[in-house]
């Protein structure tokens, strides 16, 4: 599993609570059943997303050939 730039930066802006959640998510459900997130479509069309808060969502990709997870974002920038 990697973690973008911009995701690393998402991280470090969730409060604890947030943070332990998506240490459990990742390893509970990406790490073990990747596919069961919500497809994306259009311009985020290869993309899975995963609710983390009423807000925030986890937004990652899978690479086939590596079997290698990409974490992309971890927060949403709703009122940004």
């Amino acid at each position: 599993m990697r973690f973008t730039k911009e995701a690393v930066k998402d991280i470090q802006k969730l409060i604890p609570r947030l943070k332990a959640k998506l240490k459990t998510i990742i390893l509970t459900t990406i790490a073990t059943e990747p596919k069961s997130a919500k497809k994306l479509v259009g311009d985020l069309e290869g993309f899975y997303s995963l609710r983390l808060s009423y807000q925030d969502r986890i937004i990652y990709s899978i690479n086939e050939k590596t079997h290698t997870i990409f974490i992309h974002k971890t927060k949403t920038h709703y009122g940004d």
